[in-house]
């Protein structure tokens, strides 16, 4: 894929390719039966430069592709890929210049394949309004300049756009029902996000369901994460945010239980028809406030 209208990078995210790289390097390392130290004392550099490289944290040189492949004796299309992987790691992506906090995610978000998201107290990103997107800035703390705020709620739009691509990633979402009732930016704000809500799950892409209260306690009742799918070879990530800032979990013990979880909690939640017939209630309801 190439560039949308606004330039939006589609798939090619550098964020991914260096995951892809550095996923590729630690299998031949692994299969070169070095270790981390091994590696680096043989490259003359710090084990925390590899280990960086592998978890796709920091972006491969020329120099460095050239010595890990002389390293593990790669040559031909191998080595022409590790430094095609290289090169698009090192390009620069839209979101870059928007200098957001959490451009790692974004980047990662931008090349899912599939994307399950879990929300407890809010309208996931991808599918905020305008109005509700500037009410969550809004209440940032500390808070935000109104600059920042305006470049955030771009950059929100432009993430926004992955869904309407070519090839996009199948968003399935479970929100919890409190989400329906927190009045977010008043009344209107309410009513237009949920009727755009409605109107999204509607894409073959988008399926969000309302996880209850009538489900009671269950395994996430005090998390917020998003599972992140990637293509072959790269491997997925779970996303938890929080006060305590971003956290990114790779084991995939870790994966794996997310995934568990979150299955736990679609299983919980309302099906397709339930989850519009209450969200269409709700809408009716702010309508009414709105006057």
């Amino acid at each position: 894929m190439g560039e949308g209208a606004t330039g939006v990078t589609e798939v090619r995210s550098p964020t991914v390719r260096r995951r892809e790289l550095g996923t590729r390097l630690r299998a031949l390392r692994t299969e070169a039966d070095l270790t981390v130290e091994q590696v680096a004392e043989r490259l003359l550099c710090s084990p925390s430069k590899v280990s960086r490289l592998e978890t796709g944290a920091r972006g491969a040189s020329a120099r460095d592709i050239r010595d890990l492949c002389d390293l593990y004796e790669m040559t031909g299309a191998e080595r022409e890929h590790l430094t095609a992987l290289a090169k698009e790691g090192r390009d620069q992506a839209w979101w870059q210049p928007f200098d957001l906090p959490y451009a790692t995610y974004v980047g990662l978000e931008a090349a899912a394949v599939l994307i399950s998201d879990y929300e407890p107290g809010g309208v996931p990103a991808l599918l905020q309004t305008p109005a509700y997107a500037r009410a969550v800035h809004e209440s940032a703390w500390p808070p935000l300049s109104l600059d920042v705020i305006e470049q955030r709620i771009e950059s929100r739009r432009l993430r926004q756009e992955v869904l309407s691509r070519e090839e996009p990633p199948h968003l399935k979402a479970v929100i919890d029902e409190a989400v329906l009732h927190r009045m977010v930016g008043g009344p209107i704000a309410m009513h237009e996000q949920l009727q755009w809500m409605i109107e999204a799950n509607e894409m073959a892409q988008v399926d969000v369901r309302v996880l209850p209260y009538s489900a009671g306690s269950h395994p996430a009742l005090n998390s917020t994460f998003v599972i992140l799918e990637f293509a072959a070879p790269v491997p997925g990530v779970v996303y938890v945010d929080g006060l305590v800032g971003q956290i990114y979990l790779e084991r995939p013990q870790d994966f794996d239980r997310y995934k568990e979880v979150f299955e736990r909690l679609w299983e919980l939640s309302l099906g397709a028809g339930e989850t519009k017939k209450l969200t269409e209630k709700m809408r009716n309801e702010y309508a009414k406030k709105r006057k």
